[in-house]
């Protein structure tokens, strides 16, 4: 299979130096201001994105070394397959959030619900569209019932 590289398109900045005690989605991170600071030769690309109250942000964690299939998500106590959780520490330390976008000045964007450590390479971004993006689940595996203490739940050491 061909090797896929990707360069950052910016960075993020959040409050969160370390990734324990930080927030583990979203949810977690309600009003938690940041700042995306965009490479300057992407600017273009921002056309028109600060019609959308929401974006979706693609990152690479950066801080993850190594991975395992099987992990004990902050969720559980029991192993699961890498690919039934969201943590970060994959194959392919690839992750991604829906923030709010507050507003844009030039090539910064400024955030809000950052669960993302400061100084995190930005991959993408894309608008987030209810119609496009929002399903109702009719089936969350492991998850049922447990994800709704997402807000509350903080990183520990585990996937450092």
């Amino acid at each position: 299979m061909e090797t896929v590289i990707y360069k950052p398109i910016g960075l993020i900045r959040s409050p969160f130096k370390e990734a324990e005690g930080a927030p583990i989605q979203p949810s977690g991170a309600a009003g938690v201001q940041g700042r995306i600071e965009m490479e300057p030769e992407y600017r273009e690309g921002l056309k028109d994105l600060d019609g959308f109250s929401h974006i979706m942000i693609f990152y690479h964690f950066h801080r993850v070394r190594g991975f395992r299939l099987q992990v004990k998500p902050f969720l559980d106590d029991e192993i699961h397959g890498v690919f039934a959780t969201r943590a970060p520490r994959r194959p392919n330390p690839m992750g991604f959030s829906v923030v709010r976008l507050v507003h844009m000045e030039g090539d910064v964007l400024y955030i809000e619900d950052v669960d993302v450590l400061d100084g995190t390479p930005l991959l993408d971004i894309k608008p987030y569209v209810p119609d496009f993006d929002a399903r109702e689940a009719l089936k969350t595996g492991w998850l049922s019932g447990k994800a709704r203490n997402a807000d509350r739940v903080r990183a520990d050491k585990r996937f450092q």
